[in-house]
């Protein structure tokens, strides 16, 4: 795809909708799959408490029921998209917890599940950059001979420093090898991103943001610091020992970051937000429409897009 279709259709960024429109031809629909996995920073493995921003059933509220099975989450999503839209193609997006943590026939047999959707044109699959070895990544390869496919690394941010702080339990250098090795598999590879990390500058969400347009990866899922409830993170901003961005920081940091990022790489968010009753903060990031519009207006404002900073890779 030519980086510059999506300014040509009118966009300040390459926007997932857009991606999805040109690759499958019709709108395509993200449903959420939960595969009952559990994650090493919390199972014992790695550590208990997990990474101090996250907490299960405010990430993920299927966790506080039995789940269906993938078949039946999928059906149940379908079901729910149709009461106001013709939904007709969608991508099986195994989100919460670390989707290739577990007995590899398991992991296996929950995709093959979902790609056996007539729906389901693609698979989206969640997990962390440490819990990738090779069986699975050749796992992960023969399915994409028969559906699109992409694994999202939760990274966060380059910096070890803030890694360490918010208990990821990995360093960069755990990503870049799960990175190296995944294209290596020709595996189309989504890296998340958190802005306004406790203690990270400006120029240290630019350096994540140069440093990730020198690699091969397909899409970036930027989002805003938000805390819920029941977690360390949210501890820290009720003592005041960390503050959470607001709209207009947030807009400028994302923008900032954007403008960094070749043309070629999709953004698949730009924000992200909790269910109201466990969110402790940031409010706004509830509503997404106004950040879309302060986001868009910010690009207007400067005249700029994705790709337009004097340095980023592959200008598109």
């Amino acid at each position: 795809m030519p980086p510059d279709d999506w300014r040509s259709a009118g966009l300040s960024y390459h926007s997932l909708n857009f991606f999805y429109r040109k690759t499958f031809g019709e709108r395509v629909w993200k449903i959420s799959v939960d595969a009952g996995r559990t994650c090493p920073n919390r199972d014992g493995k790695l550590a208990t408490a997990g990474c101090v921003f996250c907490d299960p059933e405010s990430f993920s509220p299927s966790r506080r029921m039995k789940l269906p099975s993938i078949a039946g989450q999928i059906e149940a999503g379908i079901n729910r998209l149709n009461r106001q839209n013709r939904a007709r193609k969608f991508i099986a997006y195994f989100q919460p917890s670390t989707n290739t943590y577990g007995p590899i026939e398991q992991l296996r047999e929950s995709f093959l599940e979902a790609v056996s959707h007539p729906g389901v044109v693609g698979l989206a699959i969640g997990t962390r950059p440490d819990c990738v070895n090779d069986d699975v990544l050749d796992m992960l390869a023969e399915l994409a001979q028969r559906t699109w496919l992409i694994v999202e690394y939760g990274l966060q941010t380059i910096h070890d420093r803030t890694l360490d702080l918010i208990k990821r339990g990995h360093r960069f250098d755990a990503f870049l090898d799960a990175y190296q090795r995944s294209r290596r598999h020709g595996l189309n590879v989504g890296v998340h991103v958190i802005l306004g990390l406790p203690g990270e500058t400006r120029d240290d969400m630019l350096k994540t943001a140069r440093t990730l347009a020198k690699l091969d990866i397909h899409s970036v899922k930027p989002h805003n610091l938000y805390a819920v409830r029941n977690t360390e993170l949210a501890d820290w901003v009720s003592a005041g020992k960390v503050k959470l961005p607001e709209m207009t920081e947030y807009v400028g940091y994302l923008v900032d970051f954007l403008q960094q990022l070749p043309g070629r790489m999709v953004i698949e968010r730009l924000c992200g937000d909790a269910p109201r009753q466990y969110l402790v903060g940031p409010q706004w990031c509830l509503d997404k429409a106004a950040l879309l519009r302060a986001v868009e207006a910010e690009f207007q404002n400067r005249g700029t897009w994705q790709g337009s900073s004097e340095g980023a890779v592959g200008k598109g």
